[in-house]
């Protein structure tokens, strides 16, 4: 009977989590090029266990040992691109994201939102993240502008016509899963996640769109159903908690 209510709370322990992701999607809806997260689960197999019908084959019997969650972050999954009118947003129409530095000189992933000019000219996120190609815009420079390849250009006072200040590139994430969610829409890399680099526009890189914010990627609806859906297993979980235990009390009641 033990067992009976083991699997109970492995079974709501495991869509707890399930709603505790789909609720950090609804809250994220309106959050700039916010990508939603999917959970997903793996059976632990146990050690070995020896019975009758075990012993009869001689061999083991594995033993489930409960579920492993996990979050798959859905990149390839592209938000509406929304016309801003503001030539400080910066969206990313299709796959890839941006190489800024965070704390320590860290590599770090950006997907788009608002750039910002900092005091010493570098082109950086509105959170202050410098770019990590480099880009230093000149303290005359006006009429900024980043082209779908990522090119970035700007006019000087002393010549009237545009000049290319830099170059902004994109990556590709090899494996999803060995990337850490932080604040403020940027990514971590795990030790063991890789990179592929190129220009915007190649090697299924998407390309820039200045003056665009891209929204995130949450279907309310869906989240809705997979919200019902966790809610419906949580308390049929809860059910078989419920039952053990008054199987528990009626034993307990016989052997008095």
């Amino acid at each position: 009977m033990s067992g009976a209510l083991e699997i109970a709370a492995v079974g709501m322990r495991a869509q707890q989590t399930a709603l505790e992701t789909t609720a950090g999607n609804i809250s994220n809806i309106n959050t700039p090029a916010y990508k939603r997260v999917d959970i997903r689960f793996a059976e632990l197999v146990g050690a070995g266990t020896s019975d009758r019908a075990a012993g009869a084959t001689g061999g083991a019997l594995a033993s489930v040992a409960g579920v492993s969650p996990w979050s798959l972050n859905s990149f390839d999954t592209q938000g509406q691109v929304e016309t801003t009118g503001n030539p400080l947003d910066l969206a990313v129409q299709g796959s890839g994201f941006v190489e800024v530095l965070g704390p320590g000189g860290k590599t770090l992933l950006w997907r788009g939102g608002t750039i910002r000019v900092m005091e010493d000219g570098a082109l950086a996120t509105s959170s202050g993240l410098i770019f990590k190609a480099g880009i230093n815009i000149p303290a005359d420079a006006a009429a900024l502008r980043i082209d779908g390849g990522g090119k970035v250009w700007a006019v000087l006072s002393d010549n009237p016509s545009e000049v290319q200040i830099g170059e902004i590139g994109l990556v590709r994430v090899v494996d999803s899963t060995a990337v850490e969610r932080l604040d403020g829409g940027v990514y971590a890399l795990n030790d063991e996640a890789g990179v592929i680099a190129g220009a915007p526009g190649t090697d299924g890189l998407g390309t820039f769109v200045q003056g665009s914010i891209e929204r995130s990627n949450v279907d309310l609806n869906a989240e809705m159903v997979s919200m019902l859906i966790s809610q419906r297993a949580y308390a049929a979980n809860a059910q078989v908690a419920r039952a053990a235990d008054e199987l528990l009390g009626i034993a307990n009641g016989l052997r008095r």
